[in-house]
């Protein structure tokens, strides 16, 4: 295993155990199975086993570390585990978006930016700080020495801008 990818995997194992632990609940059907899969995964990675050289997606990687863990695990136990259950424990989806759905998702972002680009200063600063920041909407009305109302009337013109702009470029 590459030096400079096992203390990130430890470290992502560390981060998303709640996450990892529920997905392998899931899958496995048990919390027992998912608990022991996890300490499998954590002692492999620990003990140096195993060559990766590379790895593209850390969180599907382990995942996947615990699978083959839990699968071997069954297996030990001398259980006879049928075909559908070993085929349903290896097809766990990864959730991570895909090079296209990233690579969309960028191009959505940088024509929303682009579209709030265009709109009046007012406009833009008002939905920047209610959508961005999370400033409420009478907070925004204080900081910029504004109504309320007309607050809500420029998020409302923004929304539906930017709404608008994005259907016509086709990104929603």
């Amino acid at each position: 295993m590459n030096e400079q990818a096992r203390p990130a995997l430890m470290e992502l194992l560390t981060q998303s155990y709640g996450e990892l632990r529920r997905r392998l609940t899931r899958a496995l059907g048990s919390d027992d199975l998912a608990d022991d899969a996890l300490h499998d995964t954590w002692l492999q990675l620990r003990r140096k086993e195993g060559t990766v050289t590379d790895v593209l997606n850390p969180r599907a990687f382990l995942m996947r570390m615990a699978v083959n863990s839990a699968i071997s695990s069954l297996r030990s136990r001398n259980r006879a585990v049928p075909r559908a259950e070993i085929d349903a424990l290896l097809d766990v989806a990864d959730p991570t978006p895909g090079p296209e759905q990233v690579a969309g998702g960028r191009a959505d972002l940088e024509a929303l930016t682009h579209f709030i680009g265009t709109m009046p200063q007012r406009r833009q600063d008002i939905l920047l700080l209610v959508r961005l920041e999370g400033l409420s909407q009478r907070d925004v009305a204080a900081r910029l020495g504004v109504s309320l109302s007309t607050v809500e009337q420029e998020l409302k013109k923004a929304n539906l801008y930017c709404a608008k702009r994005m259907r016509m470029a086709g990104r929603q």
